[in-house]
């Protein structure tokens, strides 16, 4: 499974404004759910909002990874998420972060769910990367960005 299979272009956005993390999640949420209602919008705000209680998704350099397993999700979703001024997220560096990538997988997903955030540690990893997308006109273009890495690391 690849990243960019969870992704669409309608869950890509830049020049996202938030005021919290906490509103930053209830957003993702809402993108994550895709028009599957509020129930399931819940489910995914509250799996997201668990797992930064355990400790902070923000890997650092304006990045930020928040995921969970979410009861009742029959696959794996994704969204991108540029924001337009950084957000404090608890981030190990103290940054604040503008790069999310937000991931909400079937509560049965261990192993993929794994695979899935080495994936998302990998492509963040990649400063240069993580510079193309904070440089990217719009969401089209970040999307071609994520699909062109995702694609061209598959093949690797």
């Amino acid at each position: 499974m690849l990243l960019i299979d969870l992704l669409t272009p309608a869950r890509t956005s830049v020049g996202q404004n938030t005021t919290s993390k906490k509103r930053l999640l209830e957003s993702l949420a809402i993108t994550l759910a895709d028009g599957q209602g509020e129930t399931v919008e819940r489910a995914i705000f509250d799996s997201l909002f668990a797992r930064e209680k355990l400790g902070s998704t923000g890997l650092g350099h304006g990045v930020a990874i928040p995921h969970g397993r979410t009861p009742g999700l029959a696959n794996a979703i994704g969204a991108f998420m540029r924001l337009s001024e950084g957000v404090d997220f608890g981030a190990i560096d103290g940054a604040s972060v503008d790069l999310v990538f937000a991931l909400a997988v079937p509560e049965h997903f261990s192993h993929q769910h794994l695979v899935l955030l080495s994936q998302l540690a990998e492509m963040f990893g990649d400063a240069a990367f993580c510079q193309r997308l904070r440089e990217a006109p719009d969401a089209t273009a970040a999307y071609a960005l994520l699909a062109d890495w995702q694609l061209t690391h598959a093949a690797a």
